[in-house]
């Protein structure tokens, strides 16, 4: 157990696993989500925040129970599941890509009535929850300073999302890679751009050289990032030469390397990026 859990933790603290020096991952059942929490000597830095706000001021609670540093966040990108909990740590910084606070202002409330009409049971968690942007964004990447440790945020283009960011801490050499890696399951690619996804995660690949938390399931390293990436550009690749052969997206969906719901999702929007509509 490592000795940032304080003495006398609940079960619920106890779920946090060090995966490197003062780099803790939390892995919650709520959408199999993984949270991450990097430790400097002045500050902390959680990444995500869970999909409602009072979910967001559990895992406050939570981060409290390993450190009592100054807290700083980061969202990965826009989704729900991991943005909608950002108003727990209100004052503390927010950080994210000028695209995921654009985002989070035009589309919160659309998701907000989705979701409640989707799990009535819950339903004012969702619409009560208060939304808060990234107060502190970027277009191409900044640096972090937490107290004798620097943590970069990178925007290395579009794939899971326009406004992905990845989490790079050089010293452990981890990377947080929001829903740019997904493990136990296929990517989502509802909001997606397949065409752009492989060349992002190329570039990511120069900073795998350690541990890299996916948006969501286990950790994971190098050699499952390259094999995700051989799937998504083997993707890339059929949508282009089926569309230029004239073929649709259903005469695709045999020959791709993902399951036939996502394959759909992906393809189409494959589809609709080689014809210039997104």
């Amino acid at each position: 157990m490592s000795h940032y859990i304080r003495h006398g933790a609940t079960s619920a603290a106890r779920m946090w696993v060090e995966i490197a020096d003062r780099i803790f991952v939390r892995r919650y059942s709520d959408y199999n989500v993984n949270i991450g929490l990097v430790i400097g000597d002045s500050d902390c830095l959680i990444i995500d925040t869970r999909g409602s706000e009072r979910q967001g001021r559990e895992l406050m609670d939570e981060v409290r129970w390993v450190t009592s540093t100054r807290m700083r966040v980061v969202n990965t990108h826009h989704h729900y599941d991991h943005a909608f909990g950002n108003y727990a740590f209100v004052p503390s910084e927010i950080w994210g890509h000028e695209r995921c606070a654009t985002r989070l202002r035009e589309d919160s409330r659309t998701t907000q009535v989705a979701l409640a009409a989707a799990m009535p049971e819950v339903a004012s968690e969702y619409l009560d929850t208060r939304i808060a942007p990234p107060d502190k964004t970027f277009r191409d990447g900044v640096e972090l300073e937490l107290g004798g440790r620097p943590v970069t945020l990178a925007h290395l283009g579009r794939g899971h999302t326009d406004n992905d960011v990845v989490v790079v801490v050089p010293d452990v050499h981890v990377v947080f890679a929001g829903d740019l890696i997904e493990q136990g399951g296929p990517p989502s690619f509802e909001d997606s751009y397949p065409m752009d996804w492989p060349g992002t995660l190329t570039r990511m690949l120069e900073a795998a050289n350690g541990p890299v938390v996916p948006g969501h399931g286990e950790v994971v390293g190098r050699s499952f990032v390259e094999g995700q990436l051989a799937d998504l550009a083997a993707l890339s690749q059929l949508a282009r030469r089926v569309r230029l052969d004239g073929g649709s997206v259903t005469d695709a969906l045999p020959l791709s390397p993902f399951p036939s719901l996502a394959s759909r999702h992906a393809l189409g929007r494959a589809f609709a990026q080689l014809a210039g509509e997104l």
